[in-house]
């Protein structure tokens, strides 16, 4: 089969940083399927991927951690699907990823694809959603009542993002009132359209305009980056016994600061349920079974920005050199071999 793939950690202007090669199709284990990559996107973890983990020249790594195909093959004890299902999913760490034309995935974190949306479409979905879908629900778990909560108002840094627009969508489908950041004009017409209630100019000082938009505090903070500044102000404004959720690798952070709060603090990784084999890794099937009913009834949409073309190295090279300069909104994807 046909696949991307590299051996060390370059530069992406580099040739060599991401390859086209041939190798065999996988075979698929117990609970696995063998899906035919029909398109993918490309993620900010596919930059880091490529500059942290290594392949070799007998067997160059494939990355990839978002895809939209049909089930080619099953393992002998799936229960889940059938051939020529189509479903999308975002995959894992320690497995080949889905930039080859068959990649062999747990059925476990598969989703039925949104009979709506074209693969191209549906490829930009799995990764964002099932990050702030776990991230809102599995842990800040913001449709739990809590007195302590009354204003149910959440504040989402870097909402033009990939995760932060799923996010928005979702914490105002869950009645919650959605402050975003953004600092551009494009990426604040951008979180408007999927449904902020109000945009903050993350590059200016957070707590004046809080402040000037009437809200003495905010319930809680959903963070795709968190710098020290933005750190100290939030301990100011956040509501006490508020929640704050994080998804990045912030530099060491002084959590004293919100201590007098009783601030609770929640990680989410995408990545750790079929990692580490949890007991309720299936719980990442329900969800993306539910993205796709909530996209298929129109309550939320697919954030792809870009279609960079087919699948091969030179697109997934310009894919990952526009994710590296900082700018892009919503998702890349591309479709086809």
């Amino acid at each position: 089969m046909r696949a991307v793939g590299y051996v060390d950690s370059l530069p992406i202007a580099d040739e060599r940083s991401l390859f086209d090669f041939e190798c065999p199709i996988p075979e698929p284990g117990p609970r696995d399927l063998l899906v035919r990559v029909e398109a993918v996107a490309v993620n900010p973890r596919d930059i880091k991927s490529r500059n942290t983990l290594r392949g070799t020249p007998e067997q160059p790594r494939i990355i990839g951690y978002d895809a939209s195909g049909v089930v080619e093959r099953v393992g002998k004890d799936v229960t889940l699907f059938r051939p020529g299902d189509a479903v999308f999913y975002a995959g894992v760490l320690d497995r080949p990823g889905s930039n080859a034309q068959f990649q062999r995935v747990d059925e476990r974190i598969v989703g039925h694809k949104p009979a709506t949306l074209s693969h191209a479409m549906a490829a930009s979905l799995p990764l964002t959603s099932l990050t702030a879908y776990e991230m809102l629900f599995d842990r800040l778990e913001v449709d739990v009542p809590r007195p302590a909560l009354p204003g149910r108002s959440i504040l989402i840094l870097g909402g033009a993002g990939g995760v932060p627009s799923m996010a928005i969508q979702l914490a105002r489908r869950a009645g919650l009132t959605v402050l975003a950041t953004a600092s551009r004009p494009e990426s604040a017409a951008w979180v408007r359209d999927l449904g902020a209630d109000h945009v903050i100019d993350h590059s200016q000082p957070l707590e004046a305009q809080i402040r000037q938009l009437g809200f003495k505090t905010v319930d809680y903070v959903f963070s795709s980056y968190t710098g020290t500044r933005a750190w100290a102000e939030i301990a100011r404004f956040i509501t006490p016994q508020g929640r704050f959720g994080l998804i990045d690798d912030p530099d060491p952070l002084d959590l004293r600061l919100y201590k007098s709060k009783c601030v609770s603090f929640h990680w989410e990784a995408m990545f750790t349920r079929p990692m580490q084999d949890t007991p309720d890794m299936i719980r990442q099937h329900e969800i993306l079974n539910e993205i796709a009913r909530l996209a298929d009834a129109g309550e939320i949409r697919a954030t792809r920005a870009q279609d960079l073309g087919p699948i091969h190295a030179a697109n997934l090279r310009a894919a990952h050199a526009l994710i590296e300069g900082g700018h892009t909104i919503g998702k890349i994807v591309l479709s086809g071999f």
